[in-house]
């Protein structure tokens, strides 16, 4: 067997390969010119193509073939209209429709979704803040809303807890997923308090199974969802233990398929969705250097998911032979991200002097997601389809990937370090690949009982021990990023925030996986906690 370094050569080898074919297509990040390369023939478009005769074309490639016209006609109407014509995110519309749903109870055809109420939090909120205007208000009630849902049950030997979709609900990973991260999103300490993280432990220890995987519930599914959500939750509360870790790598390697991408179960069919679950969890197990040698085929798994993007339409779809969704605009999207994380990874190692590479065409992404997937109020799955919750998120989540990789593997010299100025009609804020929620939410859970807020991790790894990288704070008026990083020498009193020499490049303003986990996982050395004791009361002098 070959050793670890071999393993990681090999990989590296064909990993390049696959890179300079994507390369050597020629990538445009002009609008209309992207526009007009997207409707030449192309060998994934069936609708340019002469099928043979007597071919008996199956239902799935004549639903694909309508919607390859539909999209098309959509582009030359926008072409005929003139390059000043190009769609632009609608905010106020969408703005309208998110905070309409989040303001006032939903009409009776939403009761069947009844169960669903953590994720219709977590869509809208998320939505919100992605295009920056989730407030206070929306934030205390949706807290108080979902801590309803915060379901504790008394077994034989232990007291556990989790939330349920809905009032009367079981406690269910999915639901426990989206109420934690809406209640990330809604910035109320007073909820996090009332969260036992130590019985949500041992519910989630219940959820876990012998060989390694989740169940949804006690006694339910078990699939790469479950996974991904119960180390979510298992992170973001700061619980992720040994006990919670033991085999579960092991059992996610097993679910990735002969294509490349990952099934729910080991034996089934490679899915974007379970894929984006099983990498995403994978990153929160393992680290990099781990991860390439921990039996994942990379190389499968980087064509797998390129081959995901469709050439004229300009989306992703979820499966081979399948549809173009909106919403795989980030299941997709996020699984590029991480695996551009990896690529980029080694050649930082290596010193590579090549710039950063994309695996994607992140032009024709934005341009699927702005012409095609924006309905009146709200986005959706693709033309002709109505707008909802869920595809409203995920295409806006999908919208953060034209501003390149979640992720950056190095940094880079700028002239003005104190600062980047982002410009642009179509921009929302950048999101962490792995939590799906705009950059510094994910740390607020672990570090509200911080003295000093954490807004998130700069990505530097080679910075001293003594120097604790923060992340950018977005400043929503001035679209500005100032960069800082904290100096300590272990005395919260002699620490101090000073301006950072290097930052990440613009499109890739974002927490690198590794100093991340790194810092989590030592929780915050050289850093006070807050005491959670009551407040001191000053003692009067008895005379």
């Amino acid at each position: 067997m070959p050793n670890d370094e071999v393993k990681n050569q090999q990989s590296e080898v064909a990993v390049s390969s696959l890179i300079e074919t994507s390369q050597n297509q020629g990538i445009s990040f002009l609008d209309f010119d992207t526009l007009l390369n997207m409707l030449d023939a192309s060998y994934d478009s069936f609708s340019n193509c002469n099928a043979s005769l007597g071919e008996v074309l199956t239902d799935t490639i004549e639903k694909k073939m309508e919607v390859e016209v539909d999209v098309q006609t959509i582009y030359e109407d926008i072409l005929s209209e003139g390059s000043d014509k190009i769609p632009k995110l609608n905010r106020e519309m969408h703005s309208r429709y998110i905070h309409e749903m989040l303001n006032r109870p939903l009409p009776a055809p939403f009761s069947k979704l009844d169960a669903s109420k953590t994720w219709i939090a977590f869509w809208l909120m998320n939505s919100a803040a992605l295009i920056d205007n989730l407030n206070t208000k929306e934030q205390n009630n949706a807290a108080k809303q979902l801590m309803y849902f915060y379901k504790t049950s008394s077994g034989s030997k232990n007291t556990v807890a989790g939330f349920g979709g809905g009032l009367h609900q079981l406690p269910h990973l999915a639901a426990s997923y989206a109420a934690v991260l809406a209640l990330l999103l809604s910035k109320n300490e007073n909820a996090w308090r009332e969260i036992d993280t130590q019985k949500v432990k041992k519910w989630l220890l219940q959820c876990k199974n012998k060989d390694g995987s989740f169940s949804m519930h006690v006694g339910g599914e078990s699939d790469t969802r479950a996974a991904y959500c119960a180390l979510c939750i298992a992170q973001l509360l700061n619980i992720l233990d040994d006990d919670l870790r033991k085999g579960v790598a092991d059992w996610l390697i097993k679910c990735q398929t002969y294509e490349g991408g990952f099934a729910g179960a080991p034996g089934d069919e490679a899915h974007g969705g379970y894929t984006f679950c099983a990498l995403s969890a994978l990153f929160i197990l393992l680290n990099p250097d781990e991860l390439m040698v921990s039996g994942l085929n990379l190389e499968i798994l980087i064509k797998w998911t390129v081959d995901r993007q469709y050439s004229l339409e300009g989306g992703f779809s979820g499966r081979t032979n399948k549809l173009v969704d909106g919403c795989y605009s980030h299941w997709v999207g996020g699984t590029v991200a991480l695996l551009e994380l990896l690529i980029n990874y080694n050649k930082y190692k290596i010193n590579d002097p090549n710039k950063y590479l994309s695996l994607i065409d992140r032009q024709r992404l934005q341009n699927y997601i702005l012409c095609c997937c924006q309905d009146t109020f709200g986005l959706r799955d693709k033309p002709g389809m109505n707008s909802d919750f869920y595809h409203t998120n995920y295409v806006l989540c999908g919208l953060t990937q034209k501003y390149g990789n979640a992720f950056s593997a190095y940094p880079i010299e700028i002239e003005q370090p104190n600062t980047i100025t982002i410009l642009d009609d179509n921009h929302v804020l950048g999101i962490d690949a792995i939590f799906g929620v705009p950059y510094g939410y994910a740390l607020n859970i672990l570090s509200y009982n911080i003295d000093d807020e954490i807004e998130g991790i700069n990505p530097l790894s080679d910075l001293p021990k003594n120097v604790k990288p923060l992340l950018h704070e977005y400043n929503p008026d001035q679209k500005t990023h100032p960069i800082l990083i904290r100096v300590t020498d272990g005395n919260r009193d002699k620490s101090k925030k000073v301006k950072l020499s290097t930052v990440v490049e613009p499109q890739n303003l974002a927490i690198f996986w590794k100093e991340y986990t790194n810092i989590i996982k030592a929780g915050f050395p050289g850093l006070k906690k807050k005491s959670k004791s009551k407040k001191k009361v000053k003692k009067t002098s008895k005379k």
